[in-house]
């Protein structure tokens, strides 16, 4: 983290890897978030290289925290959504941290990243007690912390519920493909949330991702018992959480 409370975060996803630096007195932006489309195959060596382009442009040189759509332990990806196979078993770090000269380099999950902004800067951020982000995508990622601190790698979205994954039930993904209204889409998305609230018992959940701007359609419509908000930082999430990690030295 620089001297003046700032830090810099990336956010890898299936199409673009972003990144900014981040104020964390406020968890803004400090300028527009730089993008530069993930790498077709997203091998390690390109997203690693796509990373160290970013970095460069932005100018910046001190650590960098960075997610990814992976289960990470002790900075190795253990599985891979949406990103090229050959990432599960890479040490993440040590190869980012190589392809950025050697720098201090945090690498977690992009939902827990999201998450950790959430309860930091969002609706949640004076909460105490467990609080539960879910981000409702291509699939469900998820986030758990309590009174603020992370459990890392919580992978509910691949909890069984009717015989399959929670994902496959309800994911935003599932809602366009098989052309449901929100209320259809609502009725599928209790169904998840009723399960794990049984298992976990939050205090709140945080809806995000895209279909979270458009949640006056369906969270109305939720008959799960835990009250339901809207995330708040939206697509800039991932960024700040990462950013968050590396002035935390989290490392999953």
């Amino acid at each position: 983290m620089s001297a003046r409370g700032h830090a810099f975060g990336i956010d890898i996803g299936g199409s673009g890897v972003k990144g900014a630096e981040v104020d964390l007195t406020t968890g803004l932006l400090t300028h527009d978030r730089l993008k530069i489309a993930t790498p077709q195959p997203s091998t390690p060596a390109a997203v690693a290289a796509a990373v160290a382009e970013l970095v460069a442009q932005a100018g910046w040189t001190g650590p960098v925290g960075i997610t990814m759509p992976c289960v990470v332990l002790d900075g190795i990806a253990r599985t891979a959504a949406n990103i090229d196979q050959d990432w599960i078993g890479t040490d993440a770090r040590a190869l980012f941290s190589a392809a950025l000269g050697g720098r201090e380099v945090t690498v977690l999950n992009d939902a827990d990243a999201a998450g950790l902004a959430e309860d930091r800067y969002g609706n949640a951020r004076d909460l105490v007690g467990l609080t539960l982000l879910l981000t409702f995508g291509t699939g469900i990622g998820s986030a758990l912390l309590y009174s603020g601190v992370l459990v890392p790698n919580s992978e509910l979205g691949h909890l069984e519920i009717d015989g399959a994954d929670a994902e496959d039930l309800a994911a935003a993904s599932v809602k366009d493909n098989e052309g449901l209204d929100y209320a259809q889409w609502a009725q599928r998305v209790s169904r998840v949330l009723s399960r794990i609230e049984d298992l976990f018992w939050p205090k709140v959940i945080i809806a995000g991702g895209g279909i979270s701007r458009d949640h006056a359609q369906w969270i109305p419509l939720l008959t799960n018992r835990t009250p339901v908000i809207p995330a708040v930082l939206k697509n800039t999430a991932g960024i700040v959480g990462a950013a968050m990690a590396i002035e935390a030295g989290i490392a999953p």
